[in-house]
């Protein structure tokens, strides 16, 4: 999940859509509000047993578990029920862990030792090692953000054996830590940038073959400061494991509707193996099951367009679910599909109402395919109706839109918030309170059903069942109604791969 855009993107519905309902929303179907037709009793009463199946299959929901193999099982088995033949997508990813917490210690001039988690982490395909020696700064800018490690030239004069200290900025962490390895680096010490908070949670992508860690910035500089006085040692220490397992995507498209425009919805249905992750994202997958079972009440006029419903494996490694989906389609398959609707954590107990930003108002994030601004104007358009405040996300890479937004098609979504801050702004907007994060249980074992504002969820499922159904019946303002060939709007850019950093 991903940070929102605060502050100034708050937007209150100072004109509201003529009429509250859906029905009223210009362009809105003619046939029956699916809106009305999705309870929170519907959705709720998948959040408990995606609750159930976490306890009793090791407290979470994770790839790899029974707990996510059940998760699995049961939307499968609910849609059949539902009338859909719903395809069961195997695949394997690159699979890594910490066997053990990790040491970043300072052993000469001076001695000290660093708070797992406070002053740094292990960045995510870490390879293993335990490592004393020299540090060694490379490039590091004296102020801001510099090319630290982005370049081979940064590394001249590198002895081999150190370790090497670098700054985040600039190049992608694969990068540097491949760039410092080629140097002869036996570990990489990356630390946060200025005004950032806490240590980097990155990812290298793949399993590098020496232990990557990432410091706070304020732990950073000291070591910076140290290094450059010269003598400093560090010992780093990773017990890491690294291999291939398998996950599933469940996939089930309606029916009725053009198979030529698909419009698809998804929802990653994993959690991290720290707890049952309820509202990350069980809310998410158990609002589309809930609009799924509903769907086929509507009239053949309001699904012109297929509408394909998709619950992601492995998002929380990285969008790999979504990633292989889309990666195995053909460019005719790829080129049917309208736009992608991505549903990550819709009741956070601190949150707000986050519209993925389509139309690149905010300037933040990655430019997102042509159509995507027509996706979040329906969504405005709708909470406008009902005189509901919104805010803007960007699109990040940070969930399973990622995929799609980098081969050129049209996206947006509705998210509420993970470990961001709100604002005051929000909180005058929303209730809840500033200062705090959206989500205080964010890929913890308390991310359980009291975790979910259930009042945000339900006007957060109204919107999630408007939306399909504005785009089953048309897609006209998205992509003329017309099969097209997809094209990145711009190089695709994204800061993160799920919930790591890339860069």
């Amino acid at each position: 999940m991903r940070k929102l855009i605060t502050g100034a993107a708050v937007a209150l519905s100072a004109a509201a859509v003529p009429g509250a309902q859906a029905a009223a929303v210009s362009g809105a179907p003619a046939g029956p509000d699916l809106a009305a037709l999705v309870t929170l009793k519907d959705v709720q009463r998948h959040l408990d047993a995606f609750q159930e199946i976490a306890d009793y299959n090791g407290g979470n929901r994770a790839v790899g578990g029974q707990g996510f193999k059940v998760s699995v099982r049961y939307v499968a088995g609910r849609l059949k029920k539902a009338g859909f033949t719903p395809k069961v997508q195997r695949f394997t990813f690159p699979y890594w862990r910490e066997r053990s917490e990790p040491t970043l210690a300072r052993t000469a001039p001076s001695k000290a030792s660093y708070k797992v988690g406070t002053d740094f982490v292990t960045f995510a395909y870490s390879g293993a090692g335990d490592v004393t020696a020299p540090v060694a700064a490379v490039d590091l800018p004296a102020s801001g953000v510099g090319t630290s490690g982005c370049e081979s030239d940064d590394f001249a004069g590198f002895r081999k054996g150190s370790i090497a200290l670098m700054q985040r900025g600039t190049c992608a962490f694969s990068t540097k830590v491949a760039k410092a390895r080629a140097a002869g680096a036996a570990a990489a010490v990356i630390f946060n940038g200025p005004g950032e908070k806490g240590p980097v949670n990155g990812t290298v992508e793949k399993v590098a073959p020496i232990p990557v860690v990432g410091p706070s910035f304020k732990v950073g500089s000291e070591l910076a400061k140290a290094a450059r006085k010269g003598g400093l040692k560090l010992r780093v220490r990773t017990d890491t494991v690294h291999g291939r397992r398998s996950a599933s995507n469940v996939i089930a498209d309606t029916k009725r509707g053009r198979a030529g425009n698909v419009v698809v919805a998804g929802a990653h249905l994993d959690s991290v193996p720290d707890g049952p992750g309820i509202n990350d994202n069980a809310t998410g997958a158990a609002a589309l099951l809930a609009v799924a079972e509903k769907i086929g009440k509507l009239p053949a006029e309001d699904l012109r367009n297929r509408v394909r419903f998709a619950w992601w494996g492995a998002e929380e490694e990285g969008l790999m679910g979504s990633a292989h989906y889309v990666r195995t389609l053909s460019a005719a398959d790829r080129g049917k599909i309208a736009l992608d609707l991505n549903f990550d954590m819709l009741g956070s107990p601190n949150g707000t109402r986050a519209v993925y930003d389509g139309d690149h108002s905010s300037h933040s994030g990655t430019v997102p395919p042509a159509g995507s601004g027509a996706i979040e104007k329906i969504f405005r358009d709708y909470f406008a109706g009902r005189h509901l405040p919104v805010t803007q996300s960007p699109f990040d890479g940070r969930s399973d839109y990622g995929p799609f937004v980098e081969k050129g098609i049209p996206s947006g979504g509705i998210e509420t918030g993970a470990e961001g801050v709100k604002t005051a702004a929000e909180a005058k907007a929303y209730g809840g309170t500033a200062g705090k994060a959206y989500d205080p249980c964010y890929h913890a074992k308390c991310d359980r059903m009291k975790n979910v504002d259930l009042k945000l969820l339900d006007t957060n499922v109204d919107g999630v069942a408007y939306a399909t159904q504005r785009l089953a019946a048309s897609t006209l303002p998205v992509n003329g109604e017309a099969r097209v060939a997809a094209v990145p709007t711009a190089p695709y850019r994204p800061e993160r791969q799920g919930p790591y950093l890339l860069r």
